[in-house]
């Protein structure tokens, strides 16, 4: 077997399959319409059960502006973040692969080409729902003791996640956010570093329609 092939074969298979993945330029995001604020602040909701409906790229594109996109030309986004540190980055988990959200080129880079959606959650709607967004914050960006970059991670991953949610109920989407992630396996499966900590994640799709929708 030659050295080549040996090395090849030490590579982890979710990396590998990484490289095989493009990267997947968004439209430009629709920044204007929706619903009134004070409507969507009463129509936010969690849903827990999806259908198989697809987001679409601009639907995908628009969610991820919302959620953490550049909405001045400094740089700075549409969620806050402690003295801007911009400290968490946006993974989408999907049944064709694992992708970080791009904010300045817009677009998703691959991470690996395996759906590994049912490591985003415990709960069995996780491995169902079109998207899994999870909130991963690099700690060495920010500054002070653990329990003090803990804070400021949870708060700014917070202030995200309520995006999402105003999002979702502006469009007609579904979503629900969680702590409960198999944080291990999910980590391993996405090469995070060891500075890097999964905070939240938060399941985005169209709700499963009952039979008397």
């Amino acid at each position: 077997m030659s050295k080549s092939l040996i090395a090849l074969l030490l590579v982890p298979l979710g990396l590998i399959r990484g490289q095989e993945l493009k990267p997947v330029a968004l439209p430009t995001p629709q920044t204007s319409g929706g619903k009134p604020l004070m409507q969507v602040l009463k129509e936010r909701k969690s849903v827990r059960d999806f259908g198989p409906e697809q987001l679409s790229k601009q639907m995908l594109s628009n969610l991820l502006w919302a959620a953490w996109g550049i909405n001045r030309e400094d740089g700075r986004r549409t969620a806050p973040s402690a003295s801007n540190h911009q400290e968490i980055d946006v993974y989408a988990i999907m049944a064709d692969g694992a992708y970080i959200y791009d904010a300045k080129a817009n677009a998703l880079k691959p991470v690996a080409q395996t759906d590994m959606r049912k490591l985003a959650g415990t709960q069995a709607y996780a491995a169902d729902a079109p998207v899994n967004l999870i909130y991963i914050a690099d700690t060495a960006k920010l500054g002070g003791d653990d329990a003090a970059r803990l804070a400021m991670a949870n708060a700014d991953t917070g202030f995200i996640a309520q995006n999402v949610y105003l999002f979702c109920a502006s469009e007609g989407l579904g979503t629900v956010v969680r702590a409960s992630v198999n944080r291990a396996d999910l980590g391993k499966a996405l090469n995070l570093r060891a500075e890097q900590r999964i905070v939240l994640a938060q399941s985005v799709g169209y709700a499963k329609k009952s039979a008397g929708d």
